[in-house]
Order: structure tokens, then sequence, then C-alpha cells
């Protein structure tokens, strides 16, 4: 939980941080700039770490230097200052224990002369290092330190605050001590007691209390469950009150529709999870409330046939559907497949992208705002010539957005504008962990098509380093001459230094590309998509290669694109601006340069571009990162491509990077990549660890859903209604 998000319920708590001893108007400004103005949230400010300081060795036994450690020994000698050279000074003395002797320094810390006696003990905290000779002596630099008392025991933990100019630790520690001294006794616990009892909680007072000063490992595990919960279960409440709030009636409902028209024009069979998704939307649209989902689905999972589906239910109905995708050549692609159905069962469809003329463009907005249904246009796909002006629509029923992480929320905003009170679909193909779609997605309801359709090839995948490039170029050769294509993928676009400082496309993927850029030790030099084409041109004179980066024209990366999809072009050497969702069934090989470079729902976003066809399909990583040195430790990237290797299922492949990556990491890569649904999420959580608490966030949602069933308006809450406002007041933007 924030330190913003505090409880405030009693008057303790919403006391000024200068009513503490010793905290003015500069303290109070730099506790400010923290988010820390009342005692309250004082209270809530957690630590970021401890240091366990109770766990004492004896010097012989410590580490040599690689961490710190405590030891309790006897001070040996009067500490005695001595000038190293102007303007530096140095403390030193002896101390020892059973096991040896300590040479213990501070440097400019003479103030600690008299704070040692001989003969006394004392509790040390820091890296020790080793003697050289087996006559020398352990060396202690600038520990912490604490005499041992006489009677009962120091604290085995040290919190460790986040600090900012103006406060040191010892301040805040006291701080915090003297606001929970006021706050404890008045807090009262927002969690109802059955819920706290059903899952063996501890009490609000008991965890923040421990959270600051831990009383055992056991008292800061139930602290910090206690407290992880409560973060989920004001979260969950939140966003279900602020979707709540903006429920709104006056969307067109949609009921029944003889879905087997469609389905009959199908090659093939609908999956379960197809046939749940459809459901599941179907029930949405049948409803006066507008429909606000999203539909999930690996690559090749059969998304499109959905949102067929429910343009379908809309253009049944004599309403109209709208299908906006981020480029012309996947709109094209869609108005191929989604046109036909609409011809085969009566119903008119419009394609309008930037290349659409002046005069079919007028034709096409007369037929979209037309209110004589003989003359009307039931289905338009588009890009974001959509939301020009003079586009309008007669009876608007359903928008659709694909690849929904290429728009932004003002665009879908303005869509949603021209179609009021219209469903809304949108799909993303990056799967993500059940347990955390409501934290990524919001208020949307969410579909998953967890299941491949039946026939769907796996497509092989390898990392490889560069000793088999020849067989590479080889290999590039035998699939075209099978008939098939090939996409290359480089980092960058032009040559590039071994630091990575080069060139790039600005797009959403290459900024996630230096975000997550691996340590030092993981960087090889990189291949450049300019270079690397004119290479295997070269190299594979037989063939046709083109090039494509994000810094070309759009209508020229169309062109290039085009001339792909028909096969006039047998290798394309491009950056990460290959488009997700375009349908080349003649791509059979996808080999990614520098692959350790990418983030693991990246690399599989990219092979998904390949096995759409009938043809076997291969994915080729190359990394030096694939081969680990004789006697070495596999690199983070190196675990990366193994998974990449070992799984296909992109949602097995995204629990998987949850697990490598850390969730500060993972959201960073979820945020970028879907800031159209949301702007924050997850990093908003101050306690919890999503990649290992996603079983508590299920169960204090599912909790904090049941309550608002039986009490929407938490009147019997009073405490809970004050908390939730709280935060849906600081962390707007993550709820919206």
């Amino acid at each position: 939980m924030n330190s913003r998000n505090a409880p405030n319920n009693q008057d303790a708590s919403r006391c000024p941080v200068t009513e503490l001893p010793g905290v003015g108007p500069v303290r109070a400004k730099a506790y400010e700039t923290r988010g820390v103005r009342t005692l309250g949230d004082l209270a809530y400010y957690f630590p970021r770490g401890y240091e366990d300081r109770g766990n004492v060795k004896c010097l012989s036994e410590t580490p040599n230097g690689s961490e710190r450690v405590s030891v309790v020994l006897t001070i040996g000698t009067e500490p005695r200052i001595s000038m190293i050279r102007r303007g530096m000074s140095l403390l030193k003395f002896r101390a020892f224990d059973e096991s040896g002797t300590a040479e213990i320094t501070f440097f400019n810390q003479n103030y600690l002369k008299d704070a040692f006696e001989v003969g006394k003990e004392y509790r040390f905290y820091g890296k020790v290092t080793h003697p050289e000779t087996p006559r020398g002596r352990y060396l202690l630099s600038s520990p912490a330190h604490e005499a041992m008392p006489e009677s009962g025991a120091l604290p085995d933990f040290y919190p460790v605050y986040p600090l900012s100019e103006g406060l040191s630790r010892n301040t805040v520690a006291r701080d915090v001590g003297n606001a929970l001294r006021r706050v404890l006794p008045t807090l009262r616990d927002p969690l109802p007691d059955e819920i706290r009892q059903k899952y063996g909680l501890c009490t609000l007072q008991f965890a923040v209390k421990n959270i600051q000063d831990p009383e055992s490992y056991a008292s800061l595990s139930a602290a910090k469950r206690r407290l992880i919960f409560d973060e989920f279960f004001c979260f969950a409440l939140a966003a279900a009150k602020n979707s709540a709030k903006r429920v709104r009636t006056g969307a067109t409902p949609c009921g029944e529709a003889p879905l087997s028209r469609l389905y009959e024009l199908l090659p093939y069979r609908l999956t379960g999870a197809q046939n749940r998704a459809i459901a599941e939307i179907g029930a949405d649209m049948a409803r006066e409330m507008p429909m606000n989902r999203i539909l999930v689905g690996d690559v090749g999972s059969g998304k499109t046939i959905c949102a067929a589906a429910a343009i379908f239910i809309a253009l049944y109905h004599g309403r109209q559907a709208v299908l906006m995708a981020p480029t012309e050549i996947l709109a094209t692609q869609h108005y191929a497949e989604l046109s036909r159905y609409c011809e085969a069962l009566g119903f008119r469809a419009a394609l309008l992208t930037g290349g659409t003329t002046a005069a079919e463009k007028r034709r096409i907005t007369a037929g979209l705002a037309a209110e004589n249904r003989t003359e009307r246009i039931d289905l338009v796909i588009g890009t974001h010539a959509l939301l020009s002006d003079g586009v309008e629509f007669a009876a608007p029923a359903l928008v659709v957005t694909d690849e929904q992480h290429r728009f932004g929320v003002s665009e879908r905003a303005v869509l949603l504008k021209k179609c009021k009170d219209a469903h809304l679909l949108v799909m993303s193909a990056t799967p993500i962990p059940r347990s955390l779609a409501l934290t990524l997605y919001g208020d949307l309801d969410v579909s998953r098509i967890d299941e491949m359709p039946p026939g769907r090839q796996t497509v092989e995948t390898f990392a490889v380093d560069e000793r088999y490039r020849e067989r590479l170029l080889r290999f590039i050769e035998k699939q075209a001459g099978l008939g098939g294509q090939v996409y290359v993928v480089c980092p960058s676009i032009e040559e590039a230094s071994d630091d990575g400082d080069a060139e790039s496309d600005l797009t959403l993927s290459e900024i996630l590309e230096r975000e997550d850029a691996p340590p030092p030790r993981e960087r090889y030099p990189m291949r450049s998509a300019v270079q690397y084409a004119e290479e295997l041109q070269a190299s594979l004179p037989a063939l046709k290669v083109a090039l494509m980066h994000g810094k070309m024209k759009a209508k020229d990366k169309d062109s290039v694109m085009s001339a792909f999809a028909r096969g006039d072009v047998q290798v394309l050497v491009s950056t990460t601006v290959i488009e997700v969702g375009v349908n080349v069934p003649r791509a059979t090989l996808m080999i990614v340069e520098n692959a350790e470079r990418f983030g693991l729902s990246q690399l599989h976003q990219l092979r998904g571009r390949v096995g759409r066809g009938t043809m076997k399909s291969y994915c080729v990583l190359v990394s030096e990162a694939s081969r680990v040195p004789d006697g070495g430790e596999p690199s983070p990237a190196y675990e990366r491509l193994k998974t990449l290797c070992e799984y296909h299922d992109g949602f097995r492949i995204a629990e998987r990077d949850l697990l490598l990556r850390g969730p500060g990491d993972f959201f960073g890569q979820m945020i970028r990549e879907n800031g159209g649904i949301r702007q924050s999420g997850g990093l908003k959580f101050r306690l919890a660890d999503l990649a290992t608490d996603a079983e508590l966030f299920r169960t204090a949602t599912e909790e904090a859903r049941a309550l608002l069933r039986s009490d929407p308006t938490l009147s019997a809450h009073p405490t809970l209604v004050t908390l939730v406002e709280r935060y849906r007041e600081n962390d707007a933007e993550t709820l919206n």
C-alpha cells in the first residue's frame, strides 16, 4: 500500500508531521517530496528493506568482504585520530572476539572518538575483510555500531527507508517511531473481521507495527501478507467502483443471432476457447449497458473470427460495425477476409484508409451516414482515417480495435465519440498470466483464447551463435528453394557500436528493447538492418532481398510489405516494425539477430509471423548468449532464449517471463506495449510482488467483488469507504 493511501481514521493520522518533536518546516518539506504530509502517511512510510543484524558471527566465520554481517566485539584499544591529508582524518582502534582481532576505522568521523569504551562489547555491522597473513588483523571500515545492553537484547532487524535530501536514516526511523506511538492506538481496522479471520490475517495494528519494527521473521512475514492483501483488496474495490461509476445505459441491445450462418462459411470448426469467447461477447452485446471487453489471444489463436461473430451480431440486428487497425496493410488484410463473409451474408463492407481516393472516401462516408438501410454501408474497416472529420455513422453498435496496444486512449475515445453508446471490443495478441489481467486491463472484461486451432503447426525454435552463420545462409537458400520466404529481424537500422548506441526506430517495441537492455556482460556487437541486407543480397544473389525499417515513409513500408506478401521478395530484412497479425502464409523462417536484446514477449511475437501456412516453419535466434562459456554460469539472456526454444504457448511464456524478469521489468514491458489500456498498472503497488503473490491477488479480488455484491455502496463499512476514496483519488491514473 502506498504511503499516500494510509488509513485516515482518527485525528492522530490527520495531524501534520510538524507535530512531531524536531520536525520543522525544512524536514516537513523533505518528507513532502516523498508524499508524506501527515502522521498517518509516516506510519505507512514502509522500509524498502531490512538489515538482519541478529545473525551474529565470529570474525573467523565471516565471509571475506562479500556481504555485510554482524559481529560482537570487545573494544581493545583507545580510539586514536590521525590526519591522512588536509581535510581527511582517520579514527582507528582495535576490537576482538575469541576468534581474532579486527582493526576498525572511520573516515572523517572524529565525533566518534568518545563513543567507544575499552573493555565494553559492541555489535558492529559491515563487511569484514580477512587478513592476508595468518598473524594479520581483520578489517572493518565505517561499520554501523551499537553498544550491547547489560540486560535485554538489541533488535535483530533494522529498517532501511527510502531517503531524499534532508532525510537521514536515523532521523526517519526516529520520526516513524514517534508517529507510530500516536497513530497505532487509534488505528481502526478497515478489513471486515470475517475476511481477516477466514484467511488468518493479522490485525492492521500488528501489521503496521511489525512492518516498521519486526519482532521476528514470522511477524514480518505475517505483517507483509496482511498489508499485501490490503493493497490488492483496496485496488480491486477501487477499480470496481470506478467501473461502476462509468456504467451507463443507452447501447442498442443486440440479442441472439443465427451464428451458424457465419460458421457454415468457415473451412474449419471453432475451438472451445473461441466458442467461449464468442458466448461472452454475445452476452455483453445483448445488454443495454455497452460492452467493454478485451479479447486476448496468442498469435494465430483465431481472434479475428471471434470479432467477425461480434460484427455479424451487430449487423444482423440492423446496426453498423467499425473495425480499426493500426496500419493500412493490416486493415486491407482484415477487409479481404471479412468482406467475403459480409457479401455471402448479404451485408455491405468498405475499406477506408489514408490511401483511399477522395471520390471513394466521399462514397464511403455517404454510405456510413445513410439513414436508408438499402444504401447504408454496414461494416467499415480502416485505419486512423476513420477518425477524420466527416466520418459519421447512422446506426453504430460495435467498435472493434485490433492490435489495441498500437492505439492511444485518446484515439479510441475519438472513435467511441463518433459511435456513441456502441459496444467496444479490443483485441490484443499480448498474452499475460491470468492472475494479472485485472491489474493490466483495469475495468475491461477479459476474454482469453488459450487454445490453438487444430492443425496449427508448432514453429521449431533454435538458438545458435556465430559459428552457425554459414549454415544459416544455406538454410535460407533451402527454404527459398522450397517456396518459402524468410524474415530477418535486426535490432538497429544502421551500423552500431558495441555499447548499443545505435540509431533506432522510435517505436514502442524498440524503446522497450533499449529499456530492457541486458547488462554489459551480455552485450554483443549489434547487427544493423541496412548493412545486413546488403550482405545478404551479396551472399544470396539468386534471391530478392528487401529492407524495411521505421524511418521509411509509411507508403514505402507498405510497398515493401505488400511485395513480400505477394511473394515478389524472398528475404525481408527489417527492424521490429514488421506488423503483428500480417498474414504471409509462405513465410517459413524467422531469424532474429542479437536475440539477447529482445524480451521474451517480443521474441514470441516475432516468431508468430511464421508458421501461418501448410509448410514446416522455423525460428532461429542468433546470439552469442546462446553459448555458455566452459565453467561459466548461464546468463539471463540465455535463460530467455532457452525458454523460447522449450515453450510455444504464449501464456506459459508470459508466466515464465514474469518469473525471470520480476514484476517491475515485466510490467514495464506490458505497460509500454499496452499503454492504450492502462498508463500505470501494477507498478503502483508498494509491497506486493506480483510474481509470487498472484494467489493472494486472486483471493483478495474475489473477496472484494463478493463484498461489493452484498454491499454495493459499502454503507456497512465506512472505514473502507474512506480508504477506497483516497485510493481512487491518489491513483486515478492507475485506475483509468
